[in-house]
């Protein structure tokens, strides 16, 4: 967010925990099992992060929300 990547009509601090709760949303947390995940991922994507996302998106069986077409070789179910 202080990149400039997600820009936000407010601080995150406020627009998270609101739009979180209108979507019903859950947070996921990070697991042993999702970062054990990221040792069968080729390096398709160089970013940790990200690749991170893409294990917990195998691993929970749970669609990943991005516009990153850089994540489609691994086969997770991407919707955007």
């Amino acid at each position: 967010m202080q990149i400039g990547k997600l820009p936000l009509p407010e601080p995150p601090s406020r627009y998270l925990p609101r739009h979180i709760a209108a979507l019903g949303a859950q947070l996921l947390a990070i697991e042993a099992a999702h970062v054990l995940r990221l040792e069968s991922l080729p390096l398709h994507h160089r970013d940790p992060f990200d690749r991170l996302l893409v294990a917990q998106s195998l691993e929970e069986k749970m669609p990943l929300l991005s516009c990153d077409t850089l994540l489609e070789p691994y086969g997770a179910d991407i919707r955007w």
